[in-house]
């Protein structure tokens, strides 16, 4: 990292490429102040900024030292000190101080010719960042997504919850670009991506006191890796998820243990029963929803620790559903409210959130009393001590601004902490019990470090349809973007899971899903929030049989998995992979955001549409690619069409892999 300049203005290069270019007639730098609004409804953020004022920053003097440079910067409203940035070459950062009141801070990079950026967390309509503009704040991913869109449209008119396309519950500000670098903000508020200009990439960042952070690569491989290295990522999944699906059912003890007989008497690989009604439902215009307090419900699950034993013999885990709230209306609110561990309002009293007909309140995890009382009372006591294998740590996005933690903090420093604090107390309460490596918790919400401690994301709520962006191939985008940072496996509900507005989920749906699912880390279906309103793999005999066979190629292709999460645990590269990571030569891959590399020899294309016998897969330059299911080889760097009927998702393996053997197993099965 090299900093030349002198008052007339100043440059910052990383690996002799210029990345900031600072003069009186072109800034680099501005800041300002402005005061947030946060307009919340059930997760739905609308995060607005009365701007009151915004200016470029004149450069006053550079100062040498040991480490590298501090650069003192004027502002016309706050004199000649208004900003302090502290370069430490040694390290690639620069540390941002704001003065005089000021509280937004803006940066601009160059943006070179030709240059494409991805990253930005976990990006659902967009791999590629270029053009667009993305607020780094945790939240509800919305429904449909897209305002020409009538089930976004509807959702956002009725419950101000169609979103936008940049709408993501696990955010992250950190963007990588094929010029070999990437630019990580270090600081939990709310910021903004924005690379609509065509000159220069522009951060924004309301805070006064963060720092920027830069990295260097030999290759996007060697950038991810070294990007991993700083946030953490996840060790191997368990050994026994390998073994089969996990059936989501929540239709209590009776009627999910006749469903599973009915799957294994199909042939249906089944490594776990996850019930996540385990504790109870109540049922609101949403759909069946759950009951917020993590005990187990003996109506619904009599003798659940005695089937839980029985299941595990048959080498079957079982596994539940919490996530960070509690209902009002349950004992455990009132415990944690009487212990003092619940996050407060400004005037004192416990903080509580609307969740679509029912009220529920906040451990303050930012204390080390709630935290420890959850790891205790509601992981350990609840959930571990009846022989559970895993469950769902759902949420994590809906703190309010106006929250208060027990240090004072407001929800602005604070909201988008919750989720890796979130996946700290679970993993901590694993590590505790003496059960890490063999109990698995998924995610969906995040933030810079969440990564650390989780092993497995899920992708949140799609639709149960094929719309672009709410839908199927906006799972696959989720994992390309996360993969980059860290988040090592990804998985998503099969068949999707929002059911809403006449949107129902079909039998194709459910099966084209199945496939993709069958080439990810996890398998796992869903019945969705309306389970009788949308088809379940149990429905039909052909859904079944198909469901069946693609648990046998996930099971099949176990050895090849387990390689991939080791190489993972090591490395932190991710299961699936963007073409480009690999393929960095061929720019055709650096904007596909619908299909992956599932490891270095197979590329999966699923299919994402209603309707078709055929499906277009890019295939990248400088390999030959055999179609898994005909045989047909094909040469890289061209777009080909194959046949691609039920049952058959465009897979392709690498020429000379040397797993050819287990993948045309896999064919076979």
């Amino acid at each position: 990292m090299r900093l030349e300049g002198n008052r007339e203005g100043c440059s910052i290069s990383l690996a002799g490429s210029a990345l900031i270019r600072h003069a009186p007639g072109a800034p680099a730098f501005f800041a300002g102040v402005g005061q947030g609004e946060s307009h919340f409804h059930r997760g739905n953020f609308k995060v607005l900024d009365r701007q009151v004022t915004r200016a470029p920053l004149t450069l006053a003097s550079i100062d040498a030292t040991p480490d590298g440079a501090v650069l003192t910067l004027g502002h016309a409203d706050a004199g000649e000190a208004a900003a302090i940035l502290t370069l430490d070459a040694k390290n690639r950062q620069l540390r941002v101080r704001l003065r005089g009141g000021l509280n937004r801070f803006w940066l601009r990079l160059c943006n070179a010719p030709g240059e494409h950026v991805w990253g930005g967390g976990e990006q659902f309509s967009h791999f590629c960042l270029n053009g667009r503009r993305f607020p780094m704040w945790v939240q509800e991913a919305g429904v449909g997504r897209d305002m020409t869109a009538r089930s976004a449209l509807i959702a956002e008119i009725e419950g101000q919850a169609g979103a936008h396309e940049a709408a993501t519950y696990f955010p992250q500000p950190t963007f990588l670009s094929s010029r070999h670098y990437a630019l990580h903000v270090d600081s939990p508020a709310y910021a903004v991506l924005d690379f609509t200009a065509p000159m220069f990439h522009e951060i924004e960042v309301w805070d006064d006191d963060f720092g920027f952070e830069l990295f260097a690569g030999a290759g996007l491989p060697d950038l991810v890796r070294r990007l991993a290295r700083r946030f953490g990522y996840g060790g191997r999944l368990p050994a026994w998820v390998y073994n089969g699906a996990i059936l989501g059912l929540k239709r209590g003890a009776e009627r999910n243990l006749a469903i599973l007989e009915q799957a294994l008497r199909a042939g249906v690989q089944v490594s776990g029963l996850w019930c996540e009604d385990w504790c109870g439902l109540r049922h609101t215009a949403f759909g069946a929803r759950l009951f917020w307090d993590w005990q187990w419900d003996a109506r619904r699950y009599p003798g659940l620790p005695e089937m839980i034993r029985r299941l595990g013999e048959r080498g079957i885990r079982f596994l539940v559903y919490a996530n960070p709230y509690l209902c009002t209306d349950g004992p455990l609110f009132k415990e944690a409210a009487d212990l003092g561990l619940l996050a407060r309002n400004p005037d004192g009293a416990p903080c509580t959130v609307d969740f679509g007909e029912f009220d529920a309140g906040f451990v303050n995890f930012t204390g080390e009393a709630g935290r420890r009382w959850y790891k205790e009372r509601v992981i350990k006591q609840n959930m571990l001590a009846l022989g559970v294998a895993g469950w769902m740590a759902d949420f994590g996005e809906y703190q309010p601004t106006e929250m208060r933690t027990a240090a004072g903090e407001d929800g602005w420093r604070t909201h988008n902490r919750w989720p890796e604090l979130w996946a700290r107390v679970n993993a901590e309460a694993i590590a505790e019990a003496g059960r890490a490596g063999d109990v698995l918790f998924f995610m969906r919400a995040g933030y810079t470090g969440a990564q650390r401690h989780g092993g497995l994301l899920w992708s949140g709520d799609q639709s149960v349809n094929f719309s672009r962006h709410d839908g199927l191939e906006t799972a696959i985008c989720a994992a390309l973007s996360a993969g980059l940072l860290g988040n090592t496996a990804c998985h998503s509900d099969i068949g999707g899971y929002t059911t809403l507005h006449g949107n129902a989920r079909t039998e194709e749906v459910f099966m084209r899903w199945a496939e993709m699912a069958a080439f990810t880390p996890v398998m796992r279906t869903h019945e969705g929030n309306r389970p009788d309103e949308s088809f379940q793999f149990h429905q039909s005999a052909r859904a079944l049989a198909h469901f069946a066979r693609m648990t046998r190629i996930y099971r099949t292709l176990a050895p090849y998995l387990q390689s991939l999460s080791a190489e993972a645990a090591a490395t932190g590269l991710p299961i699936q992979r963007p073409l480009a990571l690999h393929f960095e030569h061929d720019r055709a891959t650096w904007t596909v955001h619908d299909q992956y590399l599932y490891g270095p020899d197979l590329l999966v294309a699923p299919v994402h549409a209603a309707a078709v016998a055929a499906w277009r897969a890019c295939l990248p330059a400088g390999e030959e690619w055999v179609h898994l299911w005909s045989g047909r080889a094909c040469a890289g760097g061209q777009t080909v069409e194959v046949d691609a009927p039920l049952g058959e998702p465009p897979v392709f393996y690498r020429r000379g892999s040397p797993w050819e053997a287990l993948f045309l197993a896999a064919r076979a099965c």
